[in-house]
C-alpha cells in the first residue's frame, strides 16, 4: 500500500484574512512540502496542471524537478498532465529529465483534465476532446517504449525515425491513466496494461469497486497480469492532532473552493452538512485525526481494492505551517498504521487461500 499526497497548488484568497498568496510563494511552499513528505516517509507526491489564476502550477515537471534534487526516495508525478492539450514529445522529454534529476523517481499521470482552459490557450478544439487524448496517449507510449520513433497523426506534425532525448533512468517511464470514474477510460487503462488513478472526491468510494473490477477484467482480457497493476485514488482531506481541529481548519477553505467550482459547473451549494456527511467512514472526505484518516484509508483498500492512496491537501489556501503539520502526521503516524494493518490483512488472506 503506497501513501502519498497530491496538490493543485491553489492560490485562492485566505478565507480568514482575504490575503492572496503569490504564485511564486505558493510554488516555493509546495517544494518545501514535497521535501518534508520525503523526509517523513511518504511514497509519492503529485502536482496537477492548471492554467488559471487560482492555480499556480501550469508546469508540474518544473516544480517537481525543483524538489527532486532535495529528496531521496519519494516518487514524483504529475496529477494530472492534461495530455489532450500538450505535446507528447515535450511531456516525455520533461519527465525524462525529471527522471534523471531524481535518479529514476518520475512518473506521468495522463488525463483529459476536468478544466478546459488549456484548450484555447494552446489552440485546440474542444470538439476534438476525446480524439486528442487517444492520439496523444498513443504517441506518448511510443516515445516511452522506443528511442527512435516514426509518427503520423492528425493533431501533431509527423516525423520519421527521430530520436527522443534524454532517455529516462527507468527502463519504462511509468504512465498512469487518470479517471474521474468514466468506464471508457477505465477500460482503456486496463487494455493498455497501464496503472489507473481514480479521482474519488464525492459520493461513496465503495461505488468505485465495480470500476476497479472492470479495469482488472479489461487488463486480463488483453493478456496483462491484473494482479501486478496498481490502482490509486485521489481524494480531498486534511489531518490535524484532533478531528475537531482538522474540521475547523479545513472546512472554510474547502467550502470556498467547492462553491467557486460549483458556480462554474452547476453543482449545488457545498454546506457544512455535505462536508460532515463526506467525513463518515463511507464518505469520500479524509478529514480528521490520525486514527480517523488511517481507518478510512484501510477501509478503502479492503472494500475498493485501492493500492495507492493520494491525499489531496490542502484544498484551497491554508497556512503553510498547517499543511506542513498535516504532512508530518500523515507520514509519521497515518502511513505506518495503514501499512501495518494492510500487511497483516493481506498476510491473513494469503494464508487462507
Amino acid at each position: 500500500m503506497e501513501i502519498g499526497i497530491s496538490t493543485f497548488v491553489e492560490t485562492n484568497p485566505d478565507v480568514n484574512t482575504g490575503e492572496l498568496i503569490s504564485h511564486a510563494q505558493r510554488i516555493r511552499d509546495v517544494v518545501e512540502e514535497i521535501v518534508l513528505a520525503d523526509q517523513v516517509g511518504l511514497d509519492v507526491y503529485g502536482v496537477g496542471e492548471h492554467h488559471r489564476a487560482d492555480y499556480a502550477a501550469s508546469s508540474p515537471a518544473i516544480i517537481l524537478a525543483a524538489a527532486a534534487s532535495q529528496t531521496k526516495r519519494i516518487r514524483l508525478t504529475s496529477a494530472v498532465t492534461v495530455l489532450s492539450s500538450a505535446d507528447p514529445v515535450r511531456v516525455f522529454q520533461d519527465f525524462a529529465t525529471l527522471d534523471g534529476i531524481s535518479n529514476g523517481r518520475a512518473e506521468i499521470m495522463a488525463g483529459r483534465g476536468s478544466f478546459i482552459e488549456s484548450f484555447p490557450l494552446f489552440g485546440y478544439d474542444l470538439n476534438d476532446y476525446d480524439e486528442l487524448f487517444d492520439e496523444k496517449l498513443e504517441l506518448l507510449l511510443k516515445l516511452r517504449d522506443s528511442e527512435k520513433v516514426t509518427w503520423e497523426g492528425k493533431h501533431r506534425p509527423s516525423f520519421n525515425n527521430l530520436g527522443i532525448y534524454p532517455r529516462p533512468v527507468q527502463e519504462k517511464l511509468p504512465v498512469w491513466i487518470g479517471s474521474g470514474g468514466n468506464q471508457e477510460s477505465v477500460v482503456r487503462a486496463g487494455l493498455l496494461g497501464l496503472p489507473l488513478v481514480l479521482a474519488i472526491i464525492g459520493g461513496r468510494p465503495v461505488q468505485f469497486a465495480p470500476l476497479v473490477e472492470l479495469y482488472k477484467k479489461a487488463a486480463a482480457h488483453a493478456g496483462h497480469d491484473a494482479s501486478k497493476l496498481t490502482v490509486a485514488s485521489h481524494s480531498h482531506g486534511f489531518i490535524a492532532d484532533t478531528t475537531d481541529e482538522a474540521v475547523e481548519k479545513f472546512f472554510p477553505p474547502a467550502q470556498a473552493v467547492m462553491n467557486i467550482l460549483g458556480r462554474e459547473r452547476g453543482w449545488g451549494h457545498y454546506s457544512r452538512a455535505t462536508f460532515d456527511a463526506a467525513r463518515s467512514l463511507e464518505g469520500a472526505l479524509y478529514v480528521g485525526d490520525v486514527d480517523t484518516v488511517a481507518q478510512k484509508i484501510i477501509y478503502l483498500r479492503k472494500e475498493v481494492g485501492i493500492t495507492r492512496f493520494m491525499l489531496h491537501t490542502p484544498l484551497g489556501t491554508m497556512p503553510h505551517e498547517e499543511v506542513m503539520r498535516a504532512i508530518e502526521l500523515f507520514g509519521k503516524e497515518v502511513a505506518p498504521k495503514v501499512r501495518a494493518e494492510i500487511s497483516r490483512w493481506e498476510a491473513e488472506n494469503e494464508a487462507g487461500r
